[in-house]
C-alpha cells in the first residue's frame, strides 16, 4: 500500500519505527488525523481499538482476514464509522485497482 502512495502511520507499542515511519504507542498519540484504522490484532483485542479509533475521530475501521467483531463494529457504526471484516486491505486494493 505504501509503494502505491498510501501513508502508514504504525501502532506498535514495541517499535520506535516501522516501514521507514515512526511508529506511535496507541492510536491517540497519533498527531494527525487518521482515516483509515487498519487492524492486524486476533478478534477479542478489538474493542479497545474501536473505542480508540472513535476517540481518535477516524472514518473507518478495517479488520483484516480472520477477524470479525460483530459487537465492535455495530459500536463503531453507531460513532459514524465505515467498518469492513473479514477482508485483506491489500487485496481490496487490488481488486479495485
Amino acid at each position: 500500500m505504501k509503494s502505491q502512495g498510501y501513508r502508514i502511520i504504525p501502532v506498535n507499542p514495541g517499535h520506535a519505527e516501522i516501514l521507514g515511519e515512526k511508529a506511535y504507542r496507541t492510536l491517540e498519540d497519533i498527531p494527525e488525523p487518521v482515516e483509515i484504522v487498519d487492524i492486524f490484532r486476533r478478534s477479542e483485542m478489538i474493542p479497545p481499538i474501536v473505542d480508540s479509533a472513535i476517540a481518535i475521530g477516524a472514518k473507518v475501521v478495517w479488520m483484516q482476514e480472520g477477524i470479525v467483531h460483530e459487537e465492535a463494529a455495530d459500536k463503531a457504526r453507531a460513532a459514524g464509522l465505515e467498518v469492513v471484516m473479514n477482508t485483506c486491505i491489500l487485496k481490496a486494493h487490488r481488486r479495485l485497482r
